[in-house]
């Protein structure tokens, strides 16, 4: 049995409520654990702690610009890596193309997020519309193909070491941010039966990041009928009903949407911004000690960043302090904004993420000076 070393404690000047309320001309910075589920302390700074002259080092945050990536459209197995460790991989993927063929991952399950686009999903379980927005979520060795009616972007996070599953919603109940109601799954119905054929039809399979391929006389994807629970799932962002507090910024981990070993999706969806006088009106400066922290920026103006724009990406690694870039500090100081209209997927992962080959060239080098005054 093992125990944190938990006895708050305070020295000097200090606000009696995290995020609200700062002795005068200060700046609050928070030490947390555990992803902000753990042991937290908060620092109030006469400087806000990311006001760097000069940053050199690994520890240097990057930003991603995806759409300058380059797609082969044919198959999922040609999107684009940017970053991996043990427990995730994630990808980018374009395609305008009805897929000849069928994948199926047996090294993990895959969150797909269409950031743009439109069309069918047909897998084990029959068959499903997407659109931008959703999150599909295909459990290990599911078989499946696209057949877009539009340039569909996806963004692919592969979960190598279990499930995905839902977050504990703890006091707020069961139906919080969405109902499991909520939850779409696939049909049987006449689209799913109509693309029953005796063709010849070819699976391939990765495992160990290897491929084999299989070939069937007939397309494989012929349920008549399924039952049970482990199944393909979609949700929309727009049906994710994000808790808030008008009198205290809560942290990221109350915006959680699904939850794998070592991985941890949320998703930031439009919100009111703190009316308090006193509360801080945009993200805290922290120190995610034990987490990696990767962003997409989806649709809307990204309230706590500057010079982002939809189809970006951020990636902090864990023990880099950030937080709000200062023109949009000054703006929540204002109180200019009553709400957010961003949207945006964040990844957080227990294990350090490496920076894939793929991210060179798609890089916006000078990001760690954003924060400069």
């Amino acid at each position: 049995m093992r125990k944190w070393i938990s006895f708050p404690k305070m020295a000097g000047e200090t606000s009696r409520q995290a995020h609200a309320d700062f002795p005068k001309g200060t700046f609050e910075r928070e030490m947390g654990r555990e992803g902000f589920f753990g042991p937290a302390t908060h620092l109030y700074h006469k400087h806000p702690p990311t006001a760097w002259s000069d940053f050199e080092g690994p520890l240097a945050p990057h930003a991603y610009d995806t759409g300058k990536f380059e797609h082969d459209g044919s198959s999922p197995w040609k999107a684009k890596e940017l970053l991996n460790n043990g427990s995730c991989r994630v990808r980018f993927w374009n395609s305008d193309k009805a897929m000849d063929h069928l994948v199926r991952n047996a090294d993990g399950d895959e969150l797909l997020f269409v950031h743009n686009g439109s069309g069918d999903l047909y897998c084990d379980f029959g068959h499903m519309e997407y659109r931008d927005g959703d999150y599909i979520v295909l459990p290990r060795s599911t078989t499946w193909r696209i057949v877009p009616k539009e340039m569909t972007e996806l963004m692919m996070v592969e979960a190598t070491n279990s499930a995905y599953q839902l977050p504990e919603k703890g006091i707020v109940g069961p139906h919080a941010l969405f109902d499991e109601a909520m939850l779409d799954v696939p049909e049987i119905n006449d689209k799913f039966k109509a693309q029953q054929d005796e063709n010849s039809w070819c699976v391939t399979i990765k495992k160990n990041n290897q491929f084999s391929k299989m070939t069937f006389p007939f397309n494989p994807l012929d349920a008549v009928g399924w039952k049970g629970d482990n199944l393909v799932v979609r949700i929309n962002w727009r049906d994710i009903r994000p808790l808030m507090s008008h009198r205290y910024h809560l942290p990221p981990s109350a915006h959680i949407t699904f939850i794998a070993a070592g991985v941890v999706i949320c998703t930031f969806c439009p919100r009111p911004i703190e009316s308090d006088p006193g509360a801080l009106k945009v993200p805290f400066f922290h120190n995610n000690d034990d987490y990696d922290e990767f962003i997409f920026y989806h649709r809307g103006e990204f309230f706590s960043r500057d010079n982002i724009h939809p189809g970006m990406t951020t990636f902090h690694p864990a023990g880099f302090t950030h937080g709000p870039h200062p023109k949009a500090f000054a703006k929540g100081e204002k109180f200019a904004r009553k709400e957010t209209d961003e949207v945006a997927v964040m990844v957080d992962t227990r294990d350090a993420l490496n920076i894939s080959d793929g991210a060179e060239g798609i890089e916006w080098e000078d990001y760690i000076n954003s924060w400069k005054a």
